[in-house]
């Protein structure tokens, strides 16, 4: 629970959690977008990585060139305050590669 609420609490990575709500963007572009440098913005995916709120995939360049782009995976986040403390919920969204991918192994 405190690690996604640290890293929510970060501006870098909530602005690239945003950047790639509609469509996903390279590092260099979230860099641009973020105005921070290349690593922390590689910093910043891994940690979202690590906690499933962002997407990593392959893209293939018209120059035949492969490179990443990264699309968020988080929809909503709710925070709880209960007899026990906090809690805190997090929803994903599900991308249409994902649906189709499950759609194929619940066809074997």
């Amino acid at each position: 629970m405190d690690a996604i609420a640290t890293l929510l609490a970060d501006e870098c990575a909530r602005t690239i959690l945003y950047e790639t709500l509609n469509e996903p963007m390279s590092a260099e572009a979230l860099s641009e977008q973020c105005d921070v440098s290349p690593q922390t913005v590689y910093r910043r995916l891994d940690d979202l990585k690590e906690h499933n709120l962002i997407a990593e995939q392959t893209r293939l360049s018209p120059a035949g060139h492969h490179y990443k782009v990264y699309a968020a995976t988080l929809n909503q986040v709710v925070v709880d305050l209960t007899t026990d403390g906090f809690e805190i919920r997090v929803t994903r969204r599900e991308r249409m590669a994902d649906k189709f991918t499950q759609f194929i192994e619940d066809m074997r």
